[in-house]
């Protein structure tokens, strides 16, 4: 199903952390879902990096109905209109691509554009969007970017993603512009190869009871 930025906001703030996971094929992508489900988290962005990516999005879509499904790494409308049709709730991209932004306007679902400056944020207002990402998040600032962006440009919220680890997630859904992190050390790809599905499961566990302290 496909979400707008408001319906993404209010499923994404009470979860308070995005899985960001690089999964191919059918069978990791549902055992992947079913891991995070466990512990939790029914969430995930998918990122289309490895052959198979296409397929574990359409399966977990599919099969599992209770979780929230995004793709990521979307760098062109054709990739878009695939994940969409694959059943992709909102779209992600590591920086702005304004046709994605069109092709997202035209189909009214949730586009968030990776961005790593005032100005880039503004480009992303100027094609109607104020829900975005922070994207390398701690590379280009982390909570002090967070923080004077929101002194500035009080309009904007924001899903920080990359480099944030379960020891800083709190310091970033602190602040009033974060609805929430991304978080790639969940699934790592590491674990994934390994099928470390318990672990997986228990990585969820620790994030959820972090976000249950942080607000």
């Amino acid at each position: 199903m496909k979400l707008t930025a408001a319906d993404l906001k209010s499923r994404l703030k009470p979860m308070g952390v995005m899985p960001v996971v690089t999964v191919s094929g059918e069978a990791d992508g549902l055992a992947l879902a079913d891991a995070l489900i466990a512990g939790s988290l029914p969430a995930i962005e998918l990122t289309l990096r490895v052959p198979g990516a296409m397929e574990a999005l359409r399966a977990v879509a599919k099969s599992r109905p209770g979780m929230l499904v995004g793709a990521g790494t979307v760098r062109s409308a054709d990739q878009a209109a695939e994940c969409v049709a694959a059943g992709a709730s909102f779209l992600v991209s590591p920086g702005f691509v304004p046709e994605v932004a069109a092709y997202a306007a035209r189909e009214s679902i949730c586009y968030l554009p990776g961005t790593a400056t005032p100005t880039e944020m503004e480009t992303a207002r100027v094609a109607g969007l104020s829900f975005l990402k922070l994207f390398p998040a701690e590379v280009v600032g982390g909570r002090g970017m967070l923080t004077a962006v929101g002194q500035a440009m009080p309009d904007f919220s924001f899903v920080p993603t990359g480099g944030i680890t379960l020891d800083s997630m709190a310091s970033y859904l602190a602040l009033a512009n974060v609805v929430a992190v991304g978080g790639s050390w969940i699934a790592s790809s590491k674990d994934i190869a390994g099928r470390n599905w318990q672990g997986i499961t228990a990585n969820a566990q620790a994030a959820v009871f972090k976000v249950s302290q942080s607000r």
